[in-house]
């Protein structure tokens, strides 16, 4: 098994331009079922590149292709109205690449997506899944790959991972897969300051799938969101094994660190440092490297023992 995608996922492109090309071709070589891309001036139209038509909406590509996850590379002006526009055209889980959306938009999107309920909680439950923006997507080895993830660094497995970068989770995965691990499921959640699905998003289908049997996550300064997942392990998975990086152990206080979200606030009151977080989630079991290798390494020695 694995979470989010799987074979029967049925992809719509929404953003069929140079680069959604390129990379939808990628993900067609990889083995999914690339079924539709949309366009609002071609519709009716076929994608040469790829050989399915081109809908003018992502309805039509649900109603005609049967497309249940959509990944959105349009610019980033129109990201927003992209990511709406599948979640009302029903489609289940959404991956956003497409970076520099601003924040305004995506806290538009995500109050949308996801109603602010009177404890004051967002509903999840039974809405939409966006994984992004600003993301490389997820890829479930062997089945399916969605997004700008290099399949051939990786292969199937039982190790999920989850992160808040890119490369850096390219550089795990290529590592655990040269010690004959493999991987259940990959979900770059993206490093902008809204994301639509965070560590407590997916940590919990890790741990309910049968096919997950330990599990990495890579976050990166700023905030204190991995302290709270590792609060959750704790309570909730302890028999796990887990494994935990966390990117900017070099950084100075108050300078971004490549993701809009990787600072940490001058005047904070702590935790946000990644020598703070890695203080806090070894206190609650959790193994934490200090660099991708590292951090590689020490899952390779939990699953061997």
């Amino acid at each position: 098994m694995s979470i989010l995608l799987d074979a029967d996922t049925r992809l719509v492109v929404q953003g069929i331009g140079s680069q959604g090309t390129f990379h939808a071709k990628r993900n067609q070589a990889y083995g999914t079922q690339v079924v539709a891309g949309t366009h609002p001036k071609r519709g009716g139209t076929t994608w040469e590149e790829l050989g399915v038509p081109v809908f003018t909406t992502a309805a039509e590509a649900v109603a005609e292709q049967g497309a249940n996850t959509s990944m959105i590379m349009v610019p980033a002006p129109f990201a927003a109205d992209a990511i709406l526009e599948a979640a009302d055209a029903g489609i289940a889980t959404i991956v956003c690449i497409t970076e520099g959306i601003p924040v305004h938009d995506m806290a538009r999107v995500y109050n949308t997506l996801y109603p602010r309920q009177a404890d004051g909680t967002f509903l999840k439950e039974g809405r939409p899944v966006l994984v992004g923006p600003n993301c490389p997507g997820i890829i479930s080895p062997g089945a399916a790959n969605v997004g700008i993830i290099p399949g051939e660094i990786t292969s199937p497995g039982n190790v999920g991972l989850v992160s808040r970068s890119g490369t850096l989770t390219y550089q795990i995965m290529y590592e655990l897969a040269q010690a004959g691990i493999g991987i259940s499921t990959c979900v770059g959640i993206g490093g902008d300051p809204i994301i639509g699905s965070d560590f407590l998003d997916i940590i919990p289908r890790f741990a309910a799938d049968p096919a997950t049997e330990a599990i990495v996550f890579v976050g990166e300064i700023g905030g204190t969101e991995e302290q709270r997942v590792g609060r959750w392990i704790a309570d909730n998975a302890a028999d796990t094994p887990v494994v935990a990086y966390v990117a900017g152990f070099t950084a100075p206080p108050g300078r971004q660190m490549g993701h809009a979200g990787a600072i940490v606030r001058e005047g904070s009151e702590g935790g946000e440092t990644a020598a703070d977080k890695k203080t806090a989630l070894e206190a609650m079991g959790i193994a934490v490297g200090t660099n991708p290798t590292e951090t590689a390494e020490l899952m390779i020695a939990r699953l061997r023992g």
